[in-house]
């Protein structure tokens, strides 16, 4: 069962897209389901003020990246944990607690993160 967040980010996906530079982009992959993330971050004096992102991957994914782009605007990066991303989709299923794992991993290849 999809809650309610997750249903309404996979709908309606904030940020979808990519920076051009000096943003910074990151690519992620899981190489066992072949979900893709691409995440695009402009930093400003160690703050994020824009973010973007692109997921190939399944439903579960496209709502993860949605919520990642949504918290990296509130809270600095380092200190995203896959259970915010988790509680920011309402939860995941254990067969979907990969996403956040995705995000989480886009996250450790920020520079500035």
């Amino acid at each position: 069962m999809l809650s309610p967040l997750l249903i309404d980010h996979f709908q309606n996906p904030r940020n979808v897209g990519e920076l051009s530079a000096p943003a910074v982009t990151v690519s992620v992959s899981n190489p066992v389901c072949g979900d893709d993330l691409r995440l695009s971050v402009l930093f400003a004096e160690g703050c994020v003020v824009d973010v973007r992102y692109r997921v190939r991957g399944c439903t579960a994914s496209i709502a993860a990246g949605s919520a990642l782009t949504e918290l990296l605007l509130q809270k600095p990066a380092y200190s995203i944990t896959a259970l915010d991303i988790e509680e920011a989709l309402g939860g995941l299923s254990s067969a979907s607690k990969h996403a956040a794992a995705l995000c989480i991993d886009a996250i450790r290849k920020l520079p500035n993160a």
